[in-house]
């Protein structure tokens, strides 16, 4: 990002917090009695919201499931947020930055979070892989033009018919 900066532009991280957390394990001490051989599930989400003109909210959520056979270990939720001053730059590169950049920051405050909840929760560490949220990123652009190219087809208006 710094090579990426025009003349003008301030990048900052100005506070991390976390928004919200949870820890459940719906089934109590049944799964410590068991071999531990959960499926695990991560779910990831990103949303910004924009403070003022040059600051804005990121909140990058995760949840982690462990499903041990049909029943659910536990569930763990991190929202962890932060704010991001962001002067100068716009449009594409301001939501490639708000998409990519910032997530990137917080993904390793919310994985730290995630497993100490998960330790404290009396089960064993879990260290969530890397993500790439530059790949991440892409992948939400091609489903939205893909959305939108399927509304503009719903939309369009049917040929008349021939007889």
């Amino acid at each position: 990002m710094a090579d990426e900066q025009q003349p003008g532009q301030q990048f900052g991280l100005q506070r991390i917090y976390i928004r919200d957390v949870s820890f459940e394990a719906p089934e109590g001490p049944t799964p410590f009695a068991q071999q531990w051989q959960p499926k695990m599930n991560l779910d990831l989400n990103a949303k910004n919201n924009e403070i003022d003109a040059e600051h804005f909210e990121v909140v990058l959520t995760l949840t982690l499931t462990a499903k041990h056979e049909e029943a659910t270990a536990y569930i763990v939720e991190v929202q962890q947020a932060g704010v991001f001053m962001c002067k100068g730059i716009e449009d594409q590169q301001l939501h490639q930055v708000l998409g990519s950049l910032c997530p990137s920051i917080l993904f390793p405050y919310a994985r730290e979070t995630i497993d100490s909840m998960v330790v404290k929760g009396g089960f064993p560490a879990v260290m969530l892989a890397p993500i790439n949220f530059d790949a991440f990123y892409q992948q939400a652009l091609e489903r939205a033009k893909q959305q939108q190219a399927e509304q503009m087809d719903q939309t369009a208006p049917e040929p008349p018919a021939t007889h």
